[in-house]
């Protein structure tokens, strides 16, 4: 199930950014200490962020940012994109609760903001997130150098919608 985030996933959030499985293919774990002291109350308020709840426990989290135009990594010169992100905490791997996350929250973007293009970034040694941007009907873009890695680009076709 998606739903807002609520302080009761605070604990899981340091626990998420701190994994460093988590941490491998997005820059590294942050350190906990700095996370205690950063992360708010209830973390993610806004729209298009949304914590992934598997029998009333928070496993990860569904984010869909604004990408401007300015970005490195875009879909066309000049145009905006919305990336999606998805996070899991490691014992929830492999399980299918990514997609089946990625395919609600792609709904609920559809719906809410249709036209709109969706894009998915990652690093191209990912291969699980590889995997489910394929199975997520996201096609490659470009391919581009950031944070001392390969990163892959894609978008949604419209047909995949």
């Amino acid at each position: 199930m998606l739903r807002a985030s609520e302080a009761r996933d605070r604990a899981v959030f340091v626990d998420l950014f701190a994994s460093p499985e988590v941490g491998t293919y997005i820059g590294g774990a942050q350190p906990r200490e700095r996370l205690e002291s950063a992360v708010p109350e209830v973390p993610g308020q806004r729209p298009g962020f949304f914590v992934i709840d598997l029998d009333g426990a928070m496993i990860g989290a569904i984010t869909l940012d604004p990408r401007g135009p300015e970005d490195p990594a875009r879909v066309s010169p000049g145009a905006g994109v919305t990336d999606l992100g998805c996070l899991l905490l490691p014992e929830a791997w492999g399980r299918g609760f990514a997609a089946e996350a990625c395919e609600a929250a792609l709904g609920w973007f559809t719906a809410a903001h249709p036209g709109e293009p969706l894009g998915l970034r990652a690093q191209a040694a990912n291969d699980r997130a590889m995997r489910l941007a394929a199975k997520l009907g996201f096609a490659e873009v470009e391919r581009f150098e950031a944070y001392g890695a390969e990163q892959w680009s894609g978008v949604r076709p419209p047909s995949a919608r």
